[in-house]
This record gives C-alpha cells, structure tokens and sequence, in this order.
C-alpha cells in the first residue's frame, strides 16, 4: 500500500497516520485560539489546489480597513490521498502548491505563512469545527464517455458531496459556507443544502444552514492574483441571512469598490450566470470552426477576415479559436448545464442544441491539425507514420504553463495514433501530467488517451525546453500555441535547426505572409487552420522560383 504523495518535484512526503490526527487537531486548535483572541475570524478553505491555494492566501492577506491590522487566519484543508497530500506540507513551510507565472503568487503565500503567521494547511477536517466561515474549492467535473458526444457525459458530484456532509457535520450553526466551485445550476439549493440541513438535524441544530454561492473567475497567468481579487464577482446566499453574510465576507476580502460585486436573489441564479458565461465564450470559439474550414478551401485568410471585423467596435471580441479550447472551464461548464437540466432540476425534454453543439465542436478540432500534418507531410513525399513531429507548445494558452484539457493534447494522441513520433517544446510546462501520468490524471480512468490507440509510449515523452535541440531531425512543426517564443521565428534559422526542408503547421495565426512565402522558397511545406490563402503564396513562389 501507497504511504507516501510524491510532488511535482519529485519530493516524497509520509502519508499521516492515525496517530498524527490527534496532534494535528491540538495544533490547529492552539493557532487558531490564538488568532481569535486577536480578533481574527477563522477561515477554512476546502481544497487548496488550482484556486482554493490562491484564494486561501488571498483571505489571509487580508486586514481591517481601519487597523490596518491582519482580519482573518486561514486554514488550507486537503483530505490527506496519496495525490494532493503533498500540498500541506508545501503550504506549511510558505511554498505554493500550484506553479504560476504571476509574481505575486509565491510571495503572498511566503509572507502569509511565514511573517503574518496567517496562513497554515491541513489535512484534518476537524479545523472545520473552529470556523467562523467556510470556503469550499472543491473540484465538481463533468466526465465524457466519448470525444464529441457532451451528451452521453455526467456531473461528478461525489467529491463535493463528501465534503458538504463533512462540513454540515462538524461546523458551528452560525458557521457561513461558500461554495466557490462552479457547479451545476441547483446544486447549492437542491444537492448541498439538503446534505447541510440533513446533517445539522442530526446533531439537533434547528437554526437553517448558512449556504452561499459565488463563482471565481480566475485566469492563468501573470494576472492569477488579480483575476481572484481585483475582478467582478457574483454572489448568492440560500436565505437573507446568507446573502447578508456572504455579501460582507466578500466585500472584506475582495477588491469590490474597483470591481463592484453583483448580489443575486438565489444560488441558481448565481450559478447559472456562470454557466451562461463560459457557454457565450465557448460558443463564440465553436462558430468559427466552420468558417475556418471554410476558409481552408477556399483561399480566405480568416485570421485577416477577423482583424477586419474587430474594426467594428461592436464585434471587437470575436476570437480565432486555436486548435480546440482548453482550460478546466470552457470545455465543461455547458456541460454542467445541460446535465443540471435533467438530473438536478427534473425536465425529460432536450432544449440543449447550440451549447452542447459548441462544446463538441471544440473538442474534436484539434482533429483537424493532425491532418493537415498529414497532408502537409505528403505533399513533401512523405508519410505520417514514422515522421519526427515536433509540437511547439503544450499549454491551452499563450504564455502560461497550464496544460489542463489543452488542445494540443488531442494532437498529440491523433498524431500518434496514427503513427508519428512525437516530441514537445514548450518554455511554460515542466511536465505534462495528461501524457506522463495517465493512469491517474486529470482523474483515475479519465484519461483522454482511452479515445485513441497506441497510446502507452506517450507516458516516456518529456517537455522540452530548448528549442534548437528539440527542432534537430524534426520533419514537422506543429505551432499549436502563440507563446511569445514561436512569434518571430526565423525560417532560416528553423530549417537549420531541424537539419533539413521541414513541414510548419501554424494553428494560430502565428506566421506573417512573407514568413510563410520564405519557407516556401526554402523547399518547406506550409498548413494553417483557417488560412486558405496560402496556397496561393506558395504557386506565386513556384511561378517566381528559378528553374535550375
């Protein structure tokens, strides 16, 4: 048996045992009586990964407006498995648990831990009985059974369910608890609170729970703070009661005099504008796959056709969707729509077409790329399989390093389904976890390796992280991302590199016309997503090239 969680770093941590809950519980107890004597309210966070790490030291950066004082000690609690407990630990010696490229991540966290003493972690959830308030950052997935089929997917509601009976359990009656995960519409009136108001009759509490509801909207990158703290938010509460409470928590501890906070009547509502607005953004990005096969075979340049078209300030936001979209948001947030529809709320009939059409469409581009590598292969008298491919950038987006449901891992899969070896470049990602640790990321059997074939060497491919040396022997170039590292490449230089004539797939719009004519005239194949023009860069060389 496992005993012990292994970091990102390869660092190995003692998996606690039950000897240790009892002197964890002391220590919890002890820290926070002390900050309650100081006038601090006590703050657990359930979950400290992705947003709970950075919401967690964001309250615990918080002071009296008047004292100017610190106004909150937080807890950082994650139940103790062999994949997460790893975080605790990390947390309790001020190091942060989720890799950023914002610099005020890895300071805030340092300096609530070590030199406010505001912050701590746990892996006991008896912390939860010292709340004052609870922040629940647990993760509610939607899981799909096939590629390109939402409909046939499911809510993964067990995780947060677990937790919201713990909480119901264990908290004070006078306890506020707020769900901060994006769930599915109802789940705050119609799932937890039930399991809340269950819980407390148990232990005779007649007092209604404290339930409340507010989304995040948080963004990778160099902005991970501020899309947390200093941006719109949304909230809700079950009862007067909850609103009054969670409308003064969050004016306490975000920036809401610059980011004014929107109060809904009821978590559905809440929950809903969520949902809705992901689904208008992943719709949006879905639209333009079709006028980018469009454009494909029928000479439009759609990247032009789009700055042409943001001219007009009421279509500034049209996007050019990339090889798929990925994030933990996009990609499943219409999902948990659709799904809440029937299952939560109780209707049998099917109004869903557009957003579970757009959340298809955007999983299977990806697809796409892989052919034109195909034929871009072929068209150099070469085949797929057994070609050396190298993919620049592993990310979902430019210039961070966060690869979760990133379209260039559909890439990847096809391409090497269809027998290609692949290598991977990318200045952002350490390590790919979706390729090398299969068997257990995202989730345990959820893998998008089980749509494709051929799949078992992908756990040995390693990130890259120099470019010349990864590009030696490449025979194609996929450019999946706009990380500002691939925006000026030189053809010259990127045929060199590579030790010979290379086939360059751009899914982004990433290479200028006279970039793209430059390889043409050095003897290389071009294919982008959306961009039919270029086949008429490439006859124009051919007309002007001299004959030998």
């Amino acid at each position: 048996m496992t005993t012990t969680s292994t970091s990102p770093s390869g660092e190995q941590f003692t998996l606690p045992t039950a000897e240790d809950y009892a002197r964890e519980r002391e220590r919890v107890a002890a820290l926070a009586e002390a900050a309650r004597r100081e006038g601090k309210e006590i703050v657990v966070v359930m979950g400290v990964g992705f947003v709970g790490a950075v919401m967690a030291a964001i309250v615990a950066d918080t002071v009296d407006r008047r004292t100017g004082k610190p106004a909150k000690f937080v807890i950082g609690c994650q139940r103790p498995s062999t994949r997460s407990y790893w975080k605790i630990p990390l947390l309790n010696r001020g190091e942060a648990p989720v890799k950023s490229e914002d610099p005020e991540v890895a300071p805030m966290i340092a300096r609530c831990v070590r030199d406010k003493k505001t912050l701590i972690a746990t892996f006991s959830a008896d912390c939860l009985e010292l709340a004052d308030c609870v922040v629940v950052d647990v993760q509610c997935d939607y899981a799909k059974n096939q590629l390109g089929h939402m409909r046939d997917g499911e809510v993964e509601m067990s995780a947060l369910e677990a937790t919201m009976k713990t909480i119901g359990e264990k908290i004070p009656p006078s306890c506020l608890v707020l769900i901060e995960t994006t769930v599915a519409p109802g789940t705050t009136e119609f799932v937890a609170y039930p399991i809340l108001k269950k819980a407390f009759q148990a232990r005779g509490i007649e007092a209604p729970p404290l339930l409340a509801h507010s989304y995040e909207r948080v963004m990778p990158g160099r902005q991970y703070v501020a899309s947390i703290r200093d941006f719109w938010r949304v909230c809700s509460g079950c009862n007067p009661a909850a609103r009054e409470r969670v409308e003064k928590f969050l004016r306490e501890v975000l920036n809401t005099e610059e980011f004014p906070l929107t109060v809904m009547d009821r978590p559905i509502e809440s929950e809903t504008t969520k949902i809705v607005e992901n689904s208008y953004r992943a719709t949006l990005l879905a639209f333009l796959d079709e006028w980018s096969l469009f454009a494909e075979r029928n000479g439009v340049d759609l990247i032009k056709v789009i700055r042409a078209i943001k001219m007009r300030p009421t279509h500034d936001n049209i996007i050019f969707p990339g090889p798929g979209i990925g994030g933990y948001c996009l990609p499943k947030d219409g999902g948990l729509g659709a799904w809440a529809y029937k299952h939560i709320l109780g209707f049998e009939d099917d109004i869903f077409r557009i957003t579970t059409a757009a959340i298809d469409i955007n999983d299977t581009r990806s697809l796409h790329v892989a052919e034109l590598t195909r034929d871009a292969l072929r068209n150099m008298g070469r085949y797929i399989a057994g070609s050396r491919v190298l993919l620049c950038g592993a990310s979902y987006r430019e210039d961070v390093g966060d690869t979760r449901y990133s379209g260039s891992e559909i890439v990847v899969r096809k391409l090497t389904e269809m027998g290609a070896e692949m290598s991977v470049h990318d200045p952002y990602v350490d390590h790919w976890y979706e390729l090398e640790t299969p068997d257990t990321y995202p989730a345990p059997g959820r893998s998008w390796a089980r749509f494709f074939r051929n799949q078992e060497e992908l756990k040995h491919l390693r990130v890259q992280k120099d470019l010349p040396a990864a590009l030696q022997g490449a025979e194609a170039v996929v450019l999946a991302v706009r990380h500002a590292a691939y925006l000026d490449l030189d053809p010259d230089q990127m045929v060199r590199w590579a030790g010979g004539k290379i086939a360059v797939i751009d899914c982004f719009g990433i290479l200028a016309d006279e970039t793209i004519r430059r390889y043409f005239e050095l003897g290389c194949e071009v294919k982008a997503l959306g961009r039919g023009h270029i086949q008429r860069i490439k006859e124009d060389v051919r007309r002007t090239r001299p004959t030998a």
